[in-house]
């Protein structure tokens, strides 16, 4: 109760405020449609066929109405082997358009993660790392990880990070050999602190 109640100020105090100001916590994703989301879930990566995104998936979410649900095949759509989705700013931006916020205000990018039935693998999950004339300052990960049945809070420490341009606010990524009948997978809460 108390965390929604948290939340709940957090996200009324960062509504009206402009992008730029500095603000308690910086949303990749708080649910769906929220107005203090920042990025997209646009960067499709690797066996991209094999991957479905429900950024409105209202089975349990660690806080909220809504979280994202992950539903990955690993068939091997495109032959390679793995997949991945990077949250973009602005929209399908691989660096070659301007974009991206200053971050430089916060100290760590937290999210919150849960698997369908427990020992689904990421490989990765990480922020920034995205090259070209408008790339990522810097970049940060955490991983592998082996995800539980219940709601875990995760952390990627970015006190000695450069963040003063980030156009890849979030991304996992998780291969076929890891998870050869693919996986179901949940995330909420992510957001730089």
């Amino acid at each position: 109760m108390m965390l929604a109640m948290a939340m709940a100020m957090t996200t009324a105090v960062g509504v009206g405020f402009a992008d730029n100001a500095v603000k308690s916590v910086f949303y990749v994703y708080s649910d769906k449609g929220a107005k203090v989301n920042h990025y997209i879930p646009s960067g499709w990566m690797g066996d991209y066929g094999d991957v479905k995104v429900d950024d409105g998936n209202t089975t349990d979410p660690a806080d909220g109405k809504t979280c994202i649900k992950i539903t990955y095949s690993a068939k091997g759509a495109q032959g390679a082997g793995w997949t991945g989705v990077f949250w973009q700013h602005p929209s399908n931006n691989w660096g070659e358009k301007a974009g991206g916020y200053d971050l430089s205000a916060y100290k760590r990018l937290t999210f919150w993660a849960r698997g369908d039935q427990g020992g689904e693998k990421v490989a990765e999950f990480k922020m920034g790392g995205i090259t070209g004339e408008h790339g990522d300052s810097d970049s940060a990960s955490v991983g592998p990880i082996t995800l539980t049945k219940d709601w875990k809070k995760y952390t990627i420490d970015l006190a000695d990070k450069n963040l003063s341009h980030i156009i890849g606010g979030f991304a996992w990524s998780a291969s076929r050999d890891d998870n050869p009948n693919g996986f179901v997978i949940y995330l909420d809460e992510i957001r730089y602190e």
